[in-house]
């Protein structure tokens, strides 16, 4: 297992850990009944996180923040592998992949499991498939998305469903930043690991197509989700990767500095929002 700790990737504490620390971790925190928080982040997250202090803020509050995407691990080893006493990561750790891994654990150790975000009939296929692929993994409950902004006692009203489930530790699939801020401004609220995972929902229930490894392995999984939805993401991809490369190679020369301890602590609860 490995764990060398948080490094800052353009301003975001992002863990260098490998999928086995990072199960442990959070297994070992749902059992101790642990408020946790955790997110796996891809180039699009950290860029957020650059472009938005106050997410910047919430991002490195969080306890555990993966490096999603290959192009994170990239960067980590880039910038940082000479404080990592047994040398370079080699993979990722990828919010779909870690969500299966997750619930092999669960199952095998007995720890229940809330589901959050998503439709009706995504979150019912999703833990349909959950439940087909691991034996004896028990899902307490789920509760899709509102789709907007929820008020204050819609809030309190969730975070009490979920404590009465008997949940141990809950996925959260809102999409970046969403899931994010119901994972920093629910963590007082749920004594629980709060596990953002993105694009997880939608893949293990067969509503999205994951892209094929070699793509994943090459760091082109951005290309592949393009062309599937060019309306939607090519903003994203087509501004923001160019970017994060730009303000990689400052940093590594030391043009761009940012600490973790940045960003803007946010003045109002979105509510998910």
């Amino acid at each position: 297992m490995l764990d060398y700790g948080k490094h800052s990737v353009l301003g975001i504490g992002v863990d260098a850990i490998d999928y086995d620390s990072a199960v442990e971790k959070i297994i070992d925190g749902a059992k101790a009944k642990r408020a946790m928080t955790v997110t796996a982040l891809a180039v699009h997250g950290v860029m957020t996180g650059v472009l938005d202090r106050e997410y910047q803020y919430r991002l490195n509050q969080f306890d555990l923040v993966c490096p999603d995407g290959q192009p994170v691990r990239w960067a980590l080893n880039s910038l940082h592998a000479k404080r990592f006493a047994g040398g370079k990561l080699s993979d990722r750790v990828y919010g779909p992949e870690l969500t299966l891994r997750l619930c092999e654990a669960a199952a095998k150790q007995d720890v229940t499991v809330f589901l959050f975000g998503a439709t009706e009939e995504m979150l019912s296929r999703f833990a349909t498939k959950l439940g087909e692929r691991f034996e004896g993994l028990q899902i307490v409950g789920q509760r899709a998305s509102a789709f907007r902004q929820i008020t204050s006692q819609e809030r309190d009203d969730l975070a009490a469903e979920i404590i009465a489930s008997g949940a141990q530790m809950c996925f959260v699939g809102l999409g970046c930043p969403r899931q994010e801020i119901f994972a920093y401004e629910m963590r007082e609220r749920l004594p629980m690991p709060l596990i953002a995972v993105g694009a997880a929902f939608a893949f293990h229930a067969g509503v999205l197509k994951q892209a094929p490894p070699w793509m994943q392995r090459s760091g082109l999984e951005w290309l592949f989700r393009l062309t599937r939805e060019p309306g939607r993401l090519w903003r994203r991809y087509l501004y923001l990767n160019p970017t994060y490369v730009t303000l990689l190679a400052l940093q590594k020369i030391g043009l761009y500095r940012k600490s973790t301890d940045g960003g803007k602590p946010p003045q109002d609860e979105l509510l998910f929002g």
